[in-house]
């Protein structure tokens, strides 16, 4: 534990001209007196770490002294391609993993260009959850990464409706998407891969031996396939509508972007008016009802019949409340 502490502790002190004290024990989260001893251990090992006393003092490497204590292990290596997303590192515990890393590439680049990480940091950044909804990280996400990262089974308990089920799975790939964590799990023995949410998973036990990957097996492509797979399979109803002008502009704010440019690309002609005539595929009679209510009186439905008078019936409740 000292150990890796006084190789970071160097590290540092490579990448930074000079720090003080408080700002080594921040980053090492030890107390001020522990960089002191720190310091005092590293001097007395031939590391040339100065200390300049008074206010604006604090501690440097002497004499262009560099290590050669860059090497990244394999796990530093696999976080440090996740460090632009830092909120999935820290809900899969791998925070400080990813910091090391970051670390020891900045303390083997040119002083040039040693500042990359900060001023990238500063110019972009991804903030991975949805709007106007409280990101949770599941309780069971960090045990699921290891068993991502080290290719071992799970032994898997999730709810499902209103019972739970237990499952053998081979931990292929996470995914987090709007905020929600998803495992890309095949089924053990047998060629299943299939797509859980790890907030309905309520227990997880880790194996013991490895399990053989699939090296044809590809993450970006798979989660493509069934996320395609699963847009279609929640649009099992129609509903037909007339929009106008600014209702065609709008909807796609109201409806999945994709299915609306989808249903305008096969609309027919504009009527004298301007309006066309479409056909949405949809959720459900109810989330259409909730959807299309945000057009107000640019859009018209036509069929089926249940929609518009329900329709008809909130828009003269709408229109008494404004006499």
């Amino acid at each position: 534990m000292r150990a890796a502490r006084l190789i970071k502790m160097v590290l540092l002190l490579q990448t930074r001209a000079s720090m003080t004290a408080a700002e080594l024990a921040r980053e090492l989260e030890v107390s001020e007196r522990t960089v002191a001893r720190d310091a005092q251990a590293l001097s007395e090992a031939g590391v040339p770490v100065y200390a300049d006393r008074g206010r604006t003092g604090g501690y440097r490497l002497i004499g262009g002294y560099r290590t050669r204590l860059t090497g990244l292990a394999r796990n530093e290596a696999e976080a440090l391609f996740l460090s632009g997303v830092p909120g999935a590192l820290r809900e899969m515990g791998l925070q400080d993993t990813a910091s090391a890393a970051r670390l020891k590439v900045s303390a083997a680049l040119l002083p040039s260009v040693r500042d990359a990480s900060h001023t990238a940091a500063q110019r972009f950044h991804l903030d991975a959850p949805a709007w106007f909804s409280e990101p949770r990280t599941p309780e069971l996400l960090p045990s699921v990464a290891d068993a991502v990262w080290d290719d071992r089974p799970i032994a898997a308990r999730y709810r499902r409706d209103d019972s739970e089920v237990e499952r053998a799975l081979e931990p292929y790939g996470l995914v987090l998407k709007a905020g929600v964590w998803y495992l890309c799990a095949r089924v053990a023995d047998t060629e299943d891969f299939r797509v859980y949410r790890i907030d309905r998973f309520t227990a997880v036990g880790l194996g013991s031996a490895r399990f053989r990957r699939d090296e044809g097996f590809d993450l970006p492509a798979f989660w493509r396939e069934r996320a395609a797979e699963f847009a279609r399979s929640v649009l099992r109803s129609e509903v037909v509508v007339r929009l106008s002008p600014e209702g065609v502009r709008r909807l796609p704010h109201v409806l999945d972007p994709a299915t609306a440019k989808e249903a305008l690309g096969t609309s027919g002609a504009p009527d004298g008016r301007g309006w066309v005539t479409l056909t949405l595929p949809v959720e459900s009679e109810d989330v259409a009802h909730e959807r299309l209510w945000g057009l107000g009186p640019e859009v018209e439905v036509l069929a089926p019949a249940s929609l518009r008078e329900r329709c008809a019936r909130d828009a003269a409740r709408s229109a008494s409340l404004y006499r």
